[in-house]
């Protein structure tokens, strides 16, 4: 639709999990070094916690895509599930016959038989659960068996846990200790400060095929990390729709003025604090954030 208009290659600020698009700072670089870690080693269960929009899923696509052809690993999005549709999904997922999701004892004696023979070579088995929040007391009790799936020496299936944080505290509950006592690697995402909301910005729009400086003001800028909180998913609705309206009134770069009118259409709240956004976009310019 505005690509053309503003030199873009393809648009920078669409919802999707690109990994194409991660800007890899500190904490997410962290969390990605986590997530591969955890997909690679036997470490049981791990945690990935964040608010929503801060880039878990993205995270997972990256950590995912970095792995060998030959491991095998279930990556289940929507664990919203009954406890029988949860089994039938996990023995889709590790390639299993039909009728061992019908019966729970026969999936987890089937999958630890898979798991036990599974070459050396081939590397650990993973099951990787977004939206972990939404798991049910029930399939969190079912999670804890499958960390159970082990030999003597070794955990044969690594689970990583990601989902917001009230994941966390859920995990808190003395009822669930048993998996808490379980995690062997656990991380936390947290909004970007205004200096990544700036490389957040360049990075999409300079991997998009465009100058970045060419699209938004300082101001503008400002006023996106002021409404945003830092939210990597809201910076991009903002931004996306910034786009649209300086399209529709013909105006390059985009300013804080079309910013705020967006904001005002998307009922975003202010933060306190106005940002000086000068200083931060010349400290990202020539950076290749």
């Amino acid at each position: 639709m505005y690509e053309q208009f503003y030199g873009l290659q393809t648009r920078p600020f669409e919802l999707s999990p690109d990994p194409r698009f991660l800007l890899l700072t500190r904490r997410h670089r962290e969390a990605l070094s986590t997530l591969q870690y955890a997909l690679s080693g036997r470490k049981g269960v791990s945690l990935l916690v964040g608010d929503a929009g801060t880039g878990k899923t993205t995270l997972i696509y990256a950590a995912l895509a970095s792995l060998e052809s030959s491991r095998l690993t279930v990556f289940l999005s929507n664990p919203a599930l009954t406890r029988d549709e949860f089994f039938e999904i996990l023995a889709d997922g590790f390639k299993m016959p039909p009728e061992t999701g019908a019966s729970k004892t026969r999936f987890l004696l089937s999958l630890k038989k898979l798991l036990t023979e599974r070459p050396p070579e081939d590397g650990i088995a993973a099951l990787v659960i977004d939206e972990a929040q939404s798991l049910s007391d029930a399939l969190l009790e079912e999670v804890r068996l499958l960390a159970n799936i082990e030999t003597a020496t070794d955990k044969l299936l690594s689970i990583i846990l990601v989902g917001q944080p009230e994941l966390a505290e859920r995990l808190n509950q003395p009822s669930l200790r048993q998996i808490k006592q379980r995690l062997g690697l656990r991380c936390a995402l947290a909004p970007l400060d205004v200096h990544e909301t700036a490389a957040y910005i360049a990075t999409r729009v300079q991997v998009a095929g465009a100058d970045w400086k060419r699209l938004f003001t300082p101001s503008a800028i400002d006023a996106i990390y002021e409404r945003s909180g830092g939210i990597p998913r809201t910076i991009s609705v903002i931004c996306d729709n910034s786009l649209v309206a300086g399209f529709a009134l013909d105006r390059c770069p985009i300013d804080s003025e079309i910013v705020m009118e967006v904001c005002r259409d998307l009922d975003l709240l202010g933060g306190e604090d106005a940002i000086d956004a000068a200083t931060v976009l010349r400290s990202v310019d020539g950076s290749g954030a």
